[in-house]
């Protein structure tokens, strides 16, 4: 069993930067791989970000290519996004989530686990 809990969203303006921190807890967290989704009102949750179990390959969505950068810290049972040159587009409830394939997907329904969402606005 994974829990999940995320934290730094909020608001900010146009051109900002804000850094997601999902923490979770269970021994097995190095095992899983690490997605970032999100969901704006009347759309469907989409693929943000995701880091395989052993760091080695991530991939992002095209729309936020080159702004966000997803990491983890297996240490710290946390995995992190990192996001620049914010847009009034990115404003959605971001999600954390985690696959025990341990491989990434970008398929919202093959995660197992998933925290509880945290806002992000972005101001015009």
């Amino acid at each position: 069993q994974v829990q999940l809990v995320e934290s730094g969203g909020g608001l900010v303006q146009a051109g900002g930067s804000l850094r997601l921190s999902c923490a979770a807890s269970g021994r097995t967290f190095t095992l899983y791989a690490m997605g970032w989704f999100r969901q704006a009102p009347g759309k469907e949750r989409e693929f943000v970000a995701a880091v395989k179990w052993g760091y080695s390959s991530k991939r992002y969505a095209d729309s936020v290519k080159g702004r966000f950068t997803i990491s983890r810290d297996n240490a710290k049972n946390t995995v992190y996004l990192q996001m620049n040159s914010l847009k009034p587009e990115d404003t959605a409830v971001y999600y954390c989530a985690a696959d025990a394939t341990g491989m990434i997907d970008t398929t919202s329904a093959n995660y197992d686990y998933w925290g509880q969402g945290t806002q992000v606005t972005v101001s015009s």
